[in-house]
């Protein structure tokens, strides 16, 4: 009987703490590093007010706002994670971005949309607006997204001036820099950050909820 009570208490205290009793830590694939220890900051710099550590998770917090960079750079490289949005949540991936805690890391930097392509007061943006674009150069695929609220797998690979980006399982850009910047770009704007042959990797916060897990890299050779 003792032993059985002491069985609840543990289960009971390992849900209460939003730990499940059969969860498994993370551990990266073969050939891939951590990003994330799924319990602090540790190994990021930049706008820790906007960001924090929810049950595991990397969360972007609501009214969060700022660049999360990691400590290290890379120039050519392999990145997965998953991510869940909020309804309306905007975000982004920003790939050889500059050491800037708040700006505009899709002109210094690159950046890769993180976005909510269902809602509604997003229905009338520009194609290179939606998420997986290289925000302002290249137009990705819609419709690979799952239901808000429903955790999304994502991969993207650097490697030179080519990057791909592949959400569950679907490959939505597969483009070459510079050939897609040649003539202009497609939001008139200048990028100098497209020049850029390393950098940091962040998650750029626009004041919406967005949670990460399972962030792992590769670097390229």
């Amino acid at each position: 009987m003792i032993r059985f009570q002491f069985a609840v208490a543990a289960v009971l205290c390992l849900c209460a703490t939003g730990v499940q009793a059969d969860e498994k830590p993370f551990v990266a694939d073969a050939g891939y590093a951590s990003l994330f220890d799924g319990k602090t900051l540790k190994g990021w710099k930049g706008s820790l007010n906007g960001f924090a550590v929810e049950e595991g998770n990397l969360v972007c917090v609501a009214g969060g706002k700022g660049n999360l960079l990691t400590e290290k750079t890379y120039s050519d490289f392999d990145i997965k994670f998953e991510f869940k949005l909020t309804a309306g949540a905007n975000n982004g991936l920003g790939i050889r971005s500059p050491e800037v805690a708040e700006g505009n890391l899709h002109l210094e930097g690159i950046e890769l949309q993180i976005l909510d392509d269902s809602a509604e007061k997003y229905q009338t943006l520009k194609p290179y607006q939606y998420h997986g674009s290289v925000y302002g150069v290249v137009a990705a695929k819609k419709g690979s997204l799952e239901p808000v609220g429903e955790w999304n797998r994502q991969q993207v690979t650097v490697r030179g001036r080519h990057i791909k980006v592949v959400v569950n399982d679907t490959t939505i850009v597969d483009a070459d820099l510079d050939a897609a910047a040649a003539g202009g770009t497609l939001d008139g704007q200048p990028h100098p950050g497209l020049t850029r042959a390393s950098g940091y990797i962040g998650l750029l916060g626009h004041g919406d909820r967005v949670e990460f897990r399972r962030l792992q890299i590769k670097t390229l050779p």
